[in-house]
């Protein structure tokens, strides 16, 4: 299953910047179930190492994680130029894959359970 849509920006700082993401799916952060919804997506730096939180808008749900890795962002993504969060899903159980700004030489990649094989776009 392959979905595909852009972050959008919310608003920037030198340090952080907060993007707004429509998920219309259920997903796996890690291993904490996150449900549909709006989420402010926030990337910045603590102590130099990259930071993405969550935030779903209505629930007050949240999750924040580190990047297990970097790797360079899709040649689509960059083509558009837009941030993106992809998703790998199976069975119908999706897990956020990996997440780019829309702008940096590279996207970070998220450990995710081994079930999670195939990448769909948001």
């Amino acid at each position: 299953m392959i979905a595909t849509a852009a972050l959008v920006v919310v608003a920037g700082v030198a340090s952080a910047q907060t993007l707004r993401a429509e998920i219309p799916f259920a997903f796996h952060v890690g291993d904490r179930l996150m449900a549909p919804g709006t989420y402010r997506v926030e990337l910045s730096r603590m102590s130099g190492s990259p930071l993405i939180r969550l935030l779903n808008v209505h629930s007050g749900g949240s999750a924040a994680l580190l990047p297990q890795a970097q790797v360079d962002p899709q040649k689509a993504w960059k083509t558009e130029g837009n941030p993106k969060l992809a998703f790998a899903c199976i069975g119908g159980s999706c897990s956020l894959a990996e997440a780019w700004d829309g702008s940096g030489s590279y996207a970070y990649k998220f450990y995710r359970p081994k079930l999670a094989a195939t990448k769909p776009r948001i």
